[in-house]
């Protein structure tokens, strides 16, 4: 009996980027399996949060990105957005002067969106649906950017950076939200935990000097002490 292998969802040929004339994306080239969560690993300031920015257009770019068959790289951000490519940002973005339930009915674009999903996930965000999300906390509001995305029904989400300066508590609980949707939607993560990696993710891609120096398993990557500390320079044996 033979095994038919899913094809990529996401396919990033020859993908470089520059901000303001300065390049910060050299040649970067992956793909992201149809299901589960693909890791983007590597040092601050390599190019993982340009990668994502730069595939959903936010930045200038050059290079071919491909979602399910479809090039998307010459579109403009919003029709890639229609085109169900989710994005949670670096820094939440959550609109502060408006409620917890006008932020997510801003993010609504489908005819039936996934409230009872993301009620189920998010129940503090229920409780809290009239407060103004400029005052929850930084774990909250968190929460409400992971809400936006999960509401429509996206073919990928580029989630980046989702753990940053969040308590452990709250860490746990961003990292139960992703697991659960990538059980309906396949994540591209870019995060530097790398216990919510060895946790959530099946692949891995590692960027340095804005290009992939390494593929793979992510636990193939995070169970060998000398790849981690080369690629990413630090011991996976102090998160393990």
């Amino acid at each position: 009996m033979s095994v038919t292998t899913a094809p990529p969802i996401l396919t990033v040929r020859n993908l470089s980027a520059s901000i303001a004339g300065q390049q910060v994306v050299e040649s970067v080239s992956f793909e992201v399996p149809a299901t589960g969560i693909t890791a983007v690993l590597g040092r601050n300031g390599v190019g993982k949060t340009s990668t994502i920015r730069a595939i959903l257009g936010l930045i200038h770019r050059r290079g071919e990105v491909t979602l399910a068959g479809e090039r998307i790289d010459g579109l403009p951000t919003h029709r890639i957005v229609q085109r169900g490519v989710g994005y949670v940002p670096e820094d939440r973005e959550v609109f502060a002067g408006l409620t917890v339930a006008e932020n997510l009915a801003l993010a609504e674009r489908d005819k039936n969106p996934r409230r009872e999903f993301v009620a189920e996930l998010f129940p503090d965000l229920v409780a809290r649906r009239a407060q103004a999300a400029g005052t929850l906390s930084g774990g909250q509001q968190q929460m409400v950017s992971v809400a936006r995305a999960l509401l429509n029904e996206n073919q990928i989400l580029l989630v980046d950076e989702p753990t940053k300066g969040l308590a452990p508590k709250i860490v746990g609980e961003v990292a139960d939200a992703l697991e659960e949707a990538s059980k309906i939607v396949p994540i591209l993560l870019v995060e530097q935990n790398l216990d919510v990696v060895r946790r959530l993710a099946q692949g891995a891609v590692v960027i340095a000097g804005g290009r992939v120096v390494h593929t793979g398993s992510a636990r193939e990557i995070l169970d060998d002490d000398s790849l981690t500390t080369r690629l990413l320079g630090v011991s996976a044996e102090v998160h393990s």
